[in-house]
């Protein structure tokens, strides 16, 4: 049988080993609190919007219970014709990027989510921060660990909220993993082999441009392999080792294609991760301490269908609606004032270790520490 949501919490078959595993999964938790209202029901706005928001943030919104689409940010007319009137959402809650600053004057607004080109991530956060507003920042956070301190001091002036994308810290399956490496009830965690990579399409698009991307697969799909060896591990890496390749050094002029590293953990456990940009591949294996044990994900990271084990038994959570549910925890947390584990200081702790990457890479694969 598929050890599915409720199995899990409540299994108590040793072959498994997850009868140690007694505290109800968070994301079980939100999942099922999903539909019961309290508080304020937070007015989120969407600032650039573009296949990830208006493909999957904006339907999510839909979903939720907790929070709600309540303002649109464009600079293209018939965007913001189209989803204005598709939403439900008046002119008056619509803004371009010179009228932006506007939203402070905007009750209607309580919080926004930047989802533009990477390397804008700092200003539209901060302005937002500066209007009022809670900010949600798609990963990566920034493009530098300097512009992702900035974003942290201005939310802290301001007195708002500061969370970053990671839509899989309220995801069932992912839950699980992070359980395990709490728990331990096969040791720690001692071995992450995990991928994550894709073929882009259009060579025009902003994904390729450094100046809007900040780098290519690393820091698009990459921080997902980062993510999940920090969070299986229960620990953070101290030192990398990295290399990239090139097979198409036209198309990925600006920007890495191919990038291959190692993270070294402080109790010894590795991580051997891979990203691209012109291959396909999505997995998540662990392997434990005692009894031989491992777990897997394969596909491990998209919106949807992903398939797992523990042991030799397979997972089955069904599609939880992962924008929703990871929405609603931030309305959730901006009403309670308990922080969440997607803060902005978890999306720097990112980037130092992706400018570790960067820095082994120039110098030709060498050990690198990673700044703290």
């Amino acid at each position: 049988m598929p050890l599915t949501r409720r199995h899990f919490i409540n299994k108590s078959s040793s072959a498994l080993g997850l009868a140690a595993l007694s505290v109800t999964l968070p994301s079980g938790k939100l999942f099922a609190d999903h539909h019961q209202n309290s508080g304020k029901n937070i007015g989120i706005a969407l600032v650039g919007l573009g296949s990830y928001a208006m493909g999957e943030l904006a339907p999510g919104l839909r979903k939720t219970s907790h929070c709600h689409l309540s303002g649109l940010v464009t600079g293209t007319p018939s965007k913001k014709e189209r989803y204005g009137r598709q939403y439900e959402i008046g002119d008056e809650h619509i803004y371009d990027y010179d009228t932006y600053d506007r939203i402070a004057h905007d009750p209607a607004i309580d919080a926004v989510y930047v989802v533009l080109p990477n390397s804008m991530h700092a200003e539209y956060s901060i302005r937002a921060a500066e209007a009022g507003k809670h900010v949600i920042c798609e990963k990566p956070m920034a493009v530098s660990v300097e512009e992702c301190q900035k974003m942290i001091d201005a939310c802290k002036a301001n007195g708002v909220t500061l969370n970053i994308g990671y839509r899989l810290h309220h995801d069932p399956y992912h839950d699980v993993f992070r359980k395990l490496a709490a728990e331990q009830p096969h040791g720690p965690a001692k071995f992450v082999q995990t991928e994550f990579a894709f073929r882009t399409g259009n060579p025009d698009q902003w994904r390729l441009k450094r100046a809007l991307a900040g780098g290519g697969a690393m820091m698009d799909v990459g921080i997902y392999c980062i993510q999940a060896a920090r969070y299986t591990t229960a620990e953070e890496p101290v030192a990398v080792t990295a290399r990239e390749y090139k097979t198409d050094p036209v198309k990925f002029a600006e920007v890495d294609e191919t990038i291959v590293w190692e993270m070294e953990f402080p109790s010894g456990a590795v991580a051997a991760c891979n990203t691209s940009y012109n291959y396909r591949a999505e997995r998540l294996h662990v392997g434990y301490r005692d009894d031989n044990f491992e777990a897997e994900l394969s596909p491990a990271y998209i919106y949807r269908n992903l398939k797992g084990r523990v042991g030799s038994e397979p997972l089955d959570f069904g599609n939880p609606p992962q924008q929703s549910l990871h929405m609603d925890a931030i309305a959730q947390s901006i009403n309670s004032g308990v922080p969440l584990t997607t803060t902005g200081e978890e999306g720097m702790q990112d980037m130092r270790i992706i400018e570790a990457i960067y820095r082994s890479i120039a110098n030709n694969g060498a050990r690198t520490p990673i700044n703290t």
